[in-house]
Parts: structure tokens; C-alpha cells; sequence
């Protein structure tokens, strides 16, 4: 009787294992699609109805083979050295993801690759009920256009990417106002170009009018490793003043006084908009942060220091800046305690701003959102 107990207890245990692999790697596809961000012709990752995403990679000398979305799924292995896998459920919007072949981090060959993370990342698109704002509608489109440059702050050639409305090439006489907006650490002057959809969002805003034709300026804010130290925040002021903003005013058809320039970034971005935005309030009238606030403790003396200059300085500061507008990504995003932590001392300094959360964490389809609400707030 107890050899039988076992035995059933052995098939029922082996059975349901069985089935929970068999739904890993031979799930219900019907209603699936390849994502939006498969390179051309390729099946996989394909997004199964309800956000989980099933992978099938060929690696036939591979020992193991995983998929990391901060969270890691081992793939199995079939006769045909295929390895599958199918993830929980994902988060709508876009990922970055890493494929590693025996520990190694690279990008998936399936999917397009988005420099991320510090480095060429494999991304993913989650189909998002709410990303119409950020669809591909029938209506005017602007350009996204690279610009070389030379920096006189690095002595170097540079790039940047900057969004121009529909109709800049048409309007000849047309002066324009001038957004700057940063990326975040690991990130550089594509990010809002490719995975902030800085042209539909502002393609579709235009057309509804909701917000005001307007250039977009996408700078690389990296200025070499100490981006987070206070020389780094020192030399990218250096180049907003000394290098990006005359290069755009000289080379594009924009209007070139403070009431018709923006700056804002999100994380590492923020943190630049913090530190150029406050102390040069004669060069912006509206300042966005997006998934930010000082490091605390890695940033205090540089707060500190801002905060002293904010409270000598609180009336022009809120003289000069039409909007100081702060947003985060939920409790869910890792700013989120710091950037507390700030609000409250700008509520304790008198320091005029605008607060806005959106849940997601810390995340592209948060920032997207940020942008989609802070453009048409801007000159208005």
C-alpha cells in the first residue's frame, strides 16, 4: 500500500511538473504576435495574448541559456538544440532585455537592438491599450535629424538628434521655441529619438493641438565617467551654455530667448536639468524632471549646496521659471524616495512647482508619459 502511495504521489507530482514545462515551452499561441521590435521576417519573441512573451532561440553548443528582464528565465532545451521559454506576464510598453549564452550578456540576433543600459541592449515593445498618443496616425509629420557639432568643453566632434515640427522646411520665416530634453544614464542622444518616440508623441500633439509646434533637442549628456559627480554636472552646464545652445541658435530657426527654452531629462537627465536648469534660470523658463531628485547620500554636498542657493535665490527663481515641473514613476520607481525627499524641501523653501506621478517605475513608457503631458504645457 505504501510502494502504491508513492507511486501515485510520484506520477502526480511528475505530471503536473511536466505540464508547468510543457506550458513554458508549448504554451497557447493563439492570438499571438511577433513583437513590433522583431527584426525583419523574424517569429520570436512572439507576445502570447495575455503579455507573456515566448522565446525560441537555436543554440546547439550552448550549456545554458537564459533571458533577463531583472528577472532571469532559464530556457529549455528540445532534440532540435531550440531553446523556448515563455515569461510572466510583462509590462506594457518598452523593455530592455539581455540574452545570455553560457553567462555571456548579448543582444538577441531576433529582436532590434537600442543602445541601453551601457551598452547595444535588446528591446522589446509590449503592446499598450493606452500608446495611442505615441501611435503612427495620418497626420503631419516632423523630422528627426543628426547634427554633427564640435565641442569646445570635451574638444571633440559630437552629436546630437533634434526633432523639427511638420512644415519647418515650409515656414521660412517661421522662428521656433526650443525643448532640450536629456536621457538617463546608460543612455545617449538616441534614447528619446528611438526609445522615448520623441517624433509621434510630438507629431500627434502638434495635430491635435495640444501643444505648440516646438524643436526638440536631444544632446548626449554624457560627459565622461563622473557624469553623477558634481565635474560632470559642472562640464555638461559648460556645454548646454558654451556649445548646444549656440549651435542650435545658430544653425536652426528657432527663437533665442529664455521664454522660449525648456530643459528636462529623466534620471541622470533630471539630475543635469537640476543642476543647469536652477542656476541658470535666465537661459529656461521651464524646467522638467522626470524619475528624479538628488542622490542621497552619493549627491548631498551638491544638494546642499543647491538648496542654499535656492533659498538666497527662491523669489528670482520663481520670477524666472513659468514651470518647475517634477514627475515620478509610482513608489515602484527606484528616484521615487529621493525625489520625495526633494519636493519636501522644495515645499520647505518656497520653491514654486508642479508635481505629476505616473505608475510604471522607472521605466520608458513612464518617461514617454512624462513627455506627453509636459509638452503642452510649455510656452504657452
Amino acid at each position: 500500500m505504501k510502494n502504491l502511495i508513492s507511486l501515485l504521489y510520484f506520477l502526480c507530482f511528475f505530471g503536473f511538473e511536466a505540464k508547468s514545462q510543457n506550458n513554458k515551452t508549448n504554451p497557447d499561441t493563439s492570438g499571438s504576435v511577433p513583437a513590433v521590435t522583431n527584426v525583419r521576417g523574424a517569429k520570436y519573441p512572439l507576445i502570447l495574448s495575455n503579455h507573456r512573451v515566448m522565446f525560441r532561440i537555436k543554440a546547439p553548443e550552448a550549456q545554458k541559456v537564459q533571458i533577463d528582464f531583472g528577472k532571469k528565465y532559464d530556457l529549455i532545451k528540445d532534440n532540435d538544440s531550440f531553446w523556448s521559454i515563455t515569461t510572466d506576464s510583462i509590462g506594457e510598453g518598452f523593455h530592455y532585455y539581455s540574452l545570455l549564452i553560457d553567462g555571456i550578456a548579448t543582444a538577441d540576433p531576433a529582436s532590434e537592438s537600442f543602445y541601453g543600459m551601457g551598452r547595444m541592449a535588446s528591446g522589446i515593445e509590449i503592446p499598450f491599450a493606452g500608446g495611442e498618443y505615441y501611435a503612427e496616425k495620418d497626420v503631419p509629420h516632423g523630422d528627426i535629424r543628426i547634427k554633427k557639432y564640435y565641442s569646445t568643453v570635451t574638444k571633440s566632434w559630437r552629436q546630437l538628434f533634434i526633432y523639427t515640427p511638420p512644415g519647418y522646411d515650409a515656414n521660412i520665416n517661421e522662428k521656433y521655441p526650443v525643448l532640450y530634453i536629456l536621457h538617463g544614464g546608460g543612455e545617449d542622444e538616441r534614447g528619446w529619438a528611438t526609445q522615448g518616440k520623441t517624433d509621434l508623441i510630438m507629431d500627434n500633439l502638434i495635430a491635435e493641438k495640444k501643444a505648440k509646434p516646438m524643436l526638440v533637442v536631444m544632446p548626449d549628456a554624457n560627459l565622461g565617467a563622473g557624469a553623477f559627480g558634481e565635474d560632470g554636472l559642472k562640464a555638461f552646464e559648460a556645454e548646454m551654455k558654451q556649445c548646444i545652445i549656440p549651435f542650435i541658435e545658430n544653425n536652426c530657426r528657432v527663437k533665442n530667448t529664455s521664454a522660449n527654452r525648456a530643459l528636462a531629462g529623466l534620471s541622470m537627465g533630471g539630475i543635469n536639468t537640476l543642476y543647469t536648469g536652477v542656476y541658470n534660470t535666465n537661459y529656461f523658463s521651464y524646467l522638467g524632471v522626470f524619475s528624479s531628485g538628488w542622490i542621497v547620500p552619493m549627491q548631498n554636498s551638491i544638494a546642499d549646496a543647491q538648496y542654499d542657493y535656492m533659498k538666497q535665490n527662491s523669489s528670482k527663481i520663481n520670477g524666472d521659471l513659468k514651470l518647475f515641473w517634477l514627475a515620478e514613476g509610482g513608489k515602484e520607481d527606484i528616484a521615487y524616495k529621493n525625489g520625495q525627499i526633494m519636493l519636501a524641501k522644495f515645499n520647505e523653501l518656497g520653491i514654486r512647482h508642479a508635481y505629476y506621478e505616473y505608475p510604471g517605475g522607472h521605466t520608458w513608457p513612464v518617461w514617454r508619459n512624462n513627455l506627453y503631458h509636459f509638452a503642452p504645457l510649455l510656452f504657452k
